[in-house]
């Protein structure tokens, strides 16, 4: 309230949220019409069913990025990151959603599970986990990855790729037991005072070679489908940029989990003040 802002870009449930607390305005398409090139795939998610309020703007996945020549069992499974094999050459995400994510597909659970239980028992196994890790990265990752001091990660898509332009020993994989997909949105604030104006910048970066321009610029993928033709092919054959159809079947995007959050916090907190 009072902001001055237009446009803000946040993730699918934060999207939900923004929606819950009537602070988004409905986009008026007549204004956007380069959205008809978003793909099928990527409207009307469960964050905003029929996007009344957002257009897609990336799209990425939580994954493993590892080092081939440092790693030579297979890396197909979120089990590896618990492999002594490993011990201080492992780097955890810092971030409470993340590594709990990948630590409840691992035990089977839903990546959004509210269960005390489950939580719980994830919990255990981080803590089970962190002797064999080097730390609890974020924008260092990528540098300790290229740098080979580190063999395997949890990081994002569009990092990863950066990554593995970096180094060729690198490769990204989305395990098994599935992950979290997300998807950054164009949103108008309900208190825009330049609603029209925002609604043509977001047609301007749904445009098929600006979006292209601005995918390879950051690394993410792109869920337009006409700018892939502009994509240049170092990002379409790049394991973390390419997103296949069985890989998004397994993966899931987060809810926002409202007061329950404070059980992921408090499973984080014993993690992160452990000895």
């Amino acid at each position: 309230e009072g902001t001055k802002i237009d446009i803000v870009v946040p993730s699918d449930y934060l999207v939900e949220r923004f929606i819950a607390e009537d602070l988004l305005a409905e986009l008026d398409f007549s204004n956007i019409p380069n959205f008809k090139y978003v793909e099928k795939a990527a409207q009307n998610r469960t964050f905003d069913p029929e996007n009344k309020y957002s257009v897609p703007y990336f799209i990425g996945t939580v994954g493993i990025v590892y080092n081939t020549k440092l790693v030579d069992d297979p890396v197909d499974s979120w089990g590896i990151l618990w492999n002594e094999k490993y011990s201080k050459k492992i780097m955890m995400y810092d971030s409470i959603r993340d590594s709990i994510m990948v630590t409840l597909a691992y035990l089977g659970y839903d990546i959004n599970s509210v269960n005390p239980d489950e939580l719980a028992e994830a919990g255990e196994l981080l803590l089970k986990q962190k002797p064999l890790v080097r730390g609890y990265g974020a924008d260092n990752i990528k540098d300790d990855m290229v740098g080979g001091s580190v063999a395997l990660a949890i990081d994002y898509s569009g990092s990863a790729v950066q990554a593995i332009m970096e180094n060729e020993d690198l490769s990204y994989v989305v395990p098994k037991e599935g992950s979290n997909v997300w998807m950054d949105n164009f949103v108008v604030l309900k208190s825009s005072a330049n609603k029209e104006a925002a609604e043509r910048f977001i047609n301007f970066m749904c445009d098929p070679e600006v979006a292209a321009r601005n995918s390879e610029f950051v690394g993410y993928t792109t869920p337009n489908e006409a700018a892939l033709e502009y994509v240049d092919e170092e990002f379409t054959s790049n394991s973390a940029y390419t997103i296949p159809d069985d890989v998004l079947e397994r993966c899931k995007y987060f809810k926002d989990l409202g007061d329950n959050m404070q059980l992921y916090n408090d499973v984080w907190m014993k993690i992160k003040t452990s000895a």
